[in-house]
């Protein structure tokens, strides 16, 4: 059985699930119920692999609550609302601008709101696309469609296997990347007129170690509460327009 959401579709059950796997279609997601091993759960899981989707586990009152109509079997492939977009295809909509490179990294967002919200913010500011990592992090489903107002349709998203990586590549190319962080420097008083990368940190953990380490320069946002830090999608929100900000300056 199938079930769309605008262009976000779901297919549950097992021989379902294989036969589009089988037929080239291929998952942004196949997420596999909490203990399940045996009959066709191996076959699904290497051809799933194979095709270039991510395998997650969830418990079935998950699968429940994702696909309340569909007799699942244990095993729901949820497909994008938008196709991926690579590393190359996002540098080149700034050569096609004629403007400095100005890339979004969202490290380990998981929310699909909050990836929603910066994917809405990006396009807004006139950001080239958005790079998020292949594991540990929201996909282009259905919430984040909603949440980003049809952006996610719109700007470039690049999924990739390693931030790291991809961040050298970045720098390669005379991409200065900051990442957001309590203990950096005020955005204010940072420079972010040339290439710039924006990393994001993760809502509860902000960015891994290697991501931070990886980073030219750390930025901050001055807390003047008694909360010390922001929303993932906020911060991004307001790092992008000091971007937007200074290069009309």
């Amino acid at each position: 059985m199938e079930k769309g959401t605008r262009d976000v579709q779901m297919i549950g059950g097992r021989n379902a699930v294989i036969e589009a796997l089988r037929t080239g279609k291929t998952p942004d997601t196949v997420y596999i119920a909490e203990g399940e091993l045996s009959g066709s759960i191996g076959k699904i899981k290497a051809l799933a692999r194979e095709s270039g989707a991510v395998v997650k586990t969830a418990s079935r009152k998950k699968l429940d609550e994702m696909a309340p109509d569909i007799h699942h079997q244990g095993v729901l492939a949820m497909f994008a609302c938008a196709e991926y977009s690579t590393v190359e295809e996002i540098l080149a909509v700034s050569e096609q601008k004629g403007t400095p490179p100005f890339v979004i990294i969202a490290d380990e967002i998981e929310d699909p709101h909050n990836l929603g919200a910066i994917l809405r913010t990006a396009e807004a500011a006139g950001a080239d696309g958005v790079i998020i990592p292949k594991r540990r992090s929201a996909s282009l489903n259905a919430t984040v469609y909603k949440t980003s107002a049809g952006a996610a349709s719109v700007v470039k998203v690049a999924r990739v296997p390693n931030l790291v990586a991809c961040i050298k590549e970045l720098k390669e190319r005379n991409i200065w990347v900051y990442g957001a962080d309590m203990d950096g420097n005020s955005f204010d008083q940072t420079d972010l007129r040339g290439a710039v990368a924006l990393v994001i940190g993760s809502e509860g953990r902000g960015m891994s170690r290697l991501v931070k380490e990886a980073c030219d320069f750390i930025v901050s946002l001055p807390m003047h509460g008694q909360i010390n830090s922001l929303n993932a999608s906020v911060a991004a929100g307001i790092l992008m327009y000091e971007v937007v900000r200074q290069r009309n300056a």
